[in-house]
């Protein structure tokens, strides 16, 4: 208990200092104020456009929530396209080569190359980036 009766002064001094310290620099800082007061409020107004810029910009850029997609079952029926074959539709879309998707489901890249084939028939297509654009034309694809 002794040493708080001693440090009760030491703290009062020191909050004293302090006071007299801040009151001596809010002169200084209304001087600093007087002096540059327009570049003061330049400043707060340009911190204000800033946040609400930033605010405005995130809502407006936030990511949207998609619907959910079905992948579009009344085109991919009324085409006739098989479960296989739109699932090698979904990996030339996501730039997969021939070998790759073999590899990926199990099969052979000639049977790769049939289902292809067959796709760029059922839709149309010359090419397979044709195929895709189609397809995403339909809502099979994302």
């Amino acid at each position: 208990m002794s040493w708080r009766r001693s440090a009760l002064p030491i703290l009062a001094w020191g909050a004293l200092l302090a006071a007299g310290a801040l009151a001596l620099d809010w002169v200084g800082y209304q001087r600093l104020v007087r002096a540059h007061a327009s570049d003061l409020y330049l400043f707060v107004v340009a911190a204000a456009f800033l946040i609400v810029g930033l605010v405005v910009g995130m809502k407006v850029l936030a990511a949207k929530p998609r619907a959910d997609f079905d992948g579009n079952p009344q085109a991919v029926a009324s085409l006739g396209i098989s479960a296989r074959e739109r699932e090698v539709l979904e990996l030339l879309a996501a730039g997969h080569a021939n070998k790759e998707i073999a590899d990926r489901l199990g099969v052979s890249p000639h049977t790769v190359k049939t289902h292809v084939a067959r796709l760029l028939e059922k839709l149309e297509a010359k090419r397979r980036t044709d195929a895709i654009a189609r397809a995403r034309a339909l809502g099979i694809l994302r």
